[in-house]
Order: C-alpha cells, then sequence, then structure tokens
C-alpha cells in the first residue's frame, strides 16, 4: 500500500527523491574525492620510501620582545658541512645530497624550447635511489661522471614530452638549459597527474657541475639537502635521532640549545596534506547535512498534504478494522522508501563523479567508500523516519466519523 501510494503521487515523490539524492551526491561525492585524494598523496609519498628523510635549511624565525619583532635567522647548509656528513654517518642507510641550481630554467633543442619554469637541480649519484624516481628511457648517472662533473643530464617526462614528442629519443641528444649544453643520458617515468609532487618538470645534473657553472659566486646563499634512507623501515627512528646528533656536532650547535635545521621525514608532508584535507571534510558533511535538513521539511510536507488529500481513504480504513500502529507503518514506509530511493540514487551519482574527478584529475584509482555508502543510507533512513513522525501521527489520530465526512 505505501509502494502504490508513492506511485499514485510519483511526480510529487520524485522531485522529493531528487532533493534528497541531490544532497546526498554532494556529500558521497566529496567525500570520494577527498578519499582519492589521500590515496594520490599517499602514493606519491610512498613513492619516495617510508623510510627516509631530510635535513633541510630551517628558515627564520620571529620572536616577539620588548623591542618589537625581532628576526632569528639559522646558518644555511654549507656544501662542507654536508659533504662531511656524507662521509661520517656510518648508520646502515644510503646518503644523499642535492642542491637546487635554478627554479626558472629554460631547455631548448632544436627550435623547440620549454617556458622559463624548469626546475635544475645537482645531485650525487645515490639521488635517484633514495628519492623513488624510476627511469623511462637510458640511464643514470654513474659515479664518474659525479665525480668529474660531466656535461650530462637526466630529464624529467614533462621536459622531454616538451622538447622532443616522444621521450625515449631525448637519450644521447644534445640540450640546452639556459645556454648550457647537455647531453641527455636518461629520461625518467612520469609521475603522474598529481599535482601534489611536480617532479615531471626537472633536469637533474652532477652536483659537482653545477657546483661550478651554476652556483659559482653563490656560495654564501646556497643551501644543500641531505636525504637519509635506512636500509629497513624499523630502523628509521633510529636512524633520524644518530642522524641529527652527528650534524649537531657538524654544525657546532651548542648542548641544550634546539636544532638549527630541520629534520623532515618523508610521510611527514604527505601527513600534513591530509590532516588539511579534514577541514574540507567538515564542510562537505555540512552542505550534505543542510541539503538534507531541507529535504526533511520538504518530506514532510508532502507527507502532510497527502494525509490531508487521503483524509477519507485513512477514514475507511480505520472504519474497517485499521488499527493506529498499521496506519503509523504504512507512513512511516512511504517515508522511508522516499528517502531510500533518494540515497541510492545520490549514493550511485555520488561514486560516478566522485570517481571520475579523482582519477581524471588526481590520477586515483576506483574507490568505493563503503563507509560514506553507509552513511548516506543512515542519514537517509533516520530523515525518512523523522519527516514521517508528525504526518503519521495525525493521521493515526484522525476520528474515522469525521475523515469519511470529509470531501
Amino acid at each position: 500500500m505505501a509502494y502504490l501510494a508513492i506511485r499514485g503521487q510519483w511526480l510529487r515523490s520524485v522531485i522529493t527523491m531528487l532533493i534528497i539524492a541531490f544532497g546526498i551526491m554532494a556529500l558521497v561525492g566529496i567525500l570520494t574525492i577527498i578519499d582519492g585524494i589521500k590515496g594520490s598523496i599517499n602514493s606519491n609519498f610512498s613513492s619516495m620510501g617510508a623510510n627516509s628523510f631530510t635535513f633541510k635549511n630551517k628558515e627564520s624565525d620571529f620572536h616577539v620582545g620588548r623591542s618589537g619583532k625581532k628576526a632569528k635567522s639559522f646558518p644555511i647548509i654549507k656544501w662542507e658541512e654536508a659533504s662531511r656528513f656524507k662521509a661520517s654517518y656510518s648508520f646502515p642507510a644510503t646518503v644523499s645530497v642535492n642542491v637546487t641550481a635554478s627554479r626558472t630554467a629554460i631547455a631548448e633543442y632544436g627550435s623547440f624550447k620549454t617556458n622559463p619554469n624548469i626546475a635544475v637541480y645537482g645531485i650525487d649519484e645515490s639521488y635517484f635511489a633514495v628519492s623513488g624516481f624510476n627511469l623511462y628511457a637510458g640511464r643514470a648517472f654513474s659515479e664518474q661522471e659525479i665525480q668529474d662533473g660531466l656535461p650530462v643530464a637526466v630529464i624529467g617526462a614533462d621536459v622531454a614530452l616538451h622538447l622532443f614528442r616522444l621521450p625515449a629519443q631525448a637519450v644521447q641528444k644534445i640540450i640546452s638549459v639556459n645556454e648550457k649544453k647537455y647531453r641527455v643520458i636518461g629520461v625518467l617515468q612520469s609521475k603522474g597527474t598529481s599535482r601534489f609532487l611536480s617532479s615531471d618538470n626537472t633536469i637533474f645534473l652532477p652536483l659537482p657541475d653545477v657546483r661550478r657553472n651554476w652556483l659559482s659566486g653563490k656560495t654564501s646563499k646556497t643551501s644543500y639537502l641531505i636525504t637519509v634512507m635506512a636500509d629497513r623501515p624499523e630502523m628509521m627512528s633510529a636512524g633520524v635521532l644518530e642522524a641529527e646528533g652527528l650534524f649537531r656536532v657538524i654544525r657546532r650547535v651548542p648542548l641544550g640549545e634546539e636544532n638549527d635545521f630541520d629534520t623532515q621525514r618523508s610521510d611527514d608532508l604527505a601527513t600534513e596534506l591530509i590532516s588539511n584535507l579534514s577541514f574540507v571534510s567538515l564542510a562537505a558533511t555540512l552542505i550534505g547535512l543542510i541539503t538534507l535538513l531541507g529535504a526533511a521539511i520538504g518530506l514532510m510536507n508532502i507527507m502532510l498534504v497527502s494525509v490531508n488529500e487521503r483524509t477519507r481513504e485513512i477514514g475507511l480504513c480505520k472504519a474497517i478494522g485499521a488499527k493506529n500502529s498499521d496506519l503509523l507503518r504504512q507512513l512511516f514506509y512511504e517515508s522511508i522508501l522516499i528517502c531510500q530511493g533518494g540515497a541510492i540514487i545520490g549514493i550511485v551519482l555520488g561514486i560516478l563523479l566522485g570517481n571520475l574527478i579523482a582519477i581524471g584529475v588526481f590520477g586515483g584509482s576506483m574507490l568505493f567508500p563503503w563507509a560514506w555508502i553507509l552513511l548516506g543510507l543512515v542519514l537517509c533512513f533516520i530523515v525518512g523516519l523523522v519527516s514521517g513522525i508528525y504526518p503519521a501521527m495525525k493521521a493515526a489520530r484522525l476520528d474515522p466519523i469525521q475523515a469519511l465526512r470529509q470531501d
């Protein structure tokens, strides 16, 4: 009878279902996108290795005192300090030193030219191992090429695609990087479409070449990065403590004072980014709940209209023996069926839309957020239950004689 009553007012029921469906679609869709973003972040950062950490220059700090704000600056990480650490660190781990040469370089090959947005890094022979890069074509630097600082380069996928159209054709070609000539010996595999780690628009050069040709005269302003990858993940914490102790000695940090350098674990940034997404999740939940509140009000109004229109029918049912509980159940069923119908439509649309955006924009994989699906069904059940209470109670309280007299 509940199903037949819904069919009898199909237009009104469909409109109400769609209102509920859009609320659930917004909730499930946005939360599916967020899950896709989280998966993309974890995937990209896990490629760096869950057992790696980096020492980098500590940013200037500000302190407020009687004389106002006073900047506290920290010394850069010098080449001598980085190379001494690499030679002295005896923990079972791989150590790599790298430096940024430019973030606005231009690469050229023949008539092809990139925009001035190429990042150029000077690296050693261990960099690719600790950073999780894979080669698409060619090879990485040899120890001899690193030691001699030969004019060779390993380029990112976007650079190869822009200059050569077919990345594999880049190997053994001579390119110009800020008018300096380099022979391409390798092309890196693309990191995908994620926007959190932009590593495809890069060029890697031997560290001695960068120090000689790119950083000459900039020694006092150049800070080096040290990346350490422990041999096993369970050795990570011990490796960090030993490395910090050694580097404090090298940097001559007085006992009792804080480190004058930053330690960034490979999963720190991923954790920070994911934690920031909690605000988006909260906003999405609020949007869905507000939409569902509007749908609940609309559904209650429809149920009240339905009770008024079916007064004679309700009176007839009561006259032939229908109990108040029978009428309560019927109207509850109508309300819940409408809500669950809207929930199913909204969940399907939300999953499709969310995955479409997550895969197309962030390069994630197909997701089925079962927790959010269950939440959507439960919320819609509650909405249907609450929306049907007052109309059902009103119908159950009708006097059958007065109801039969209703025109």
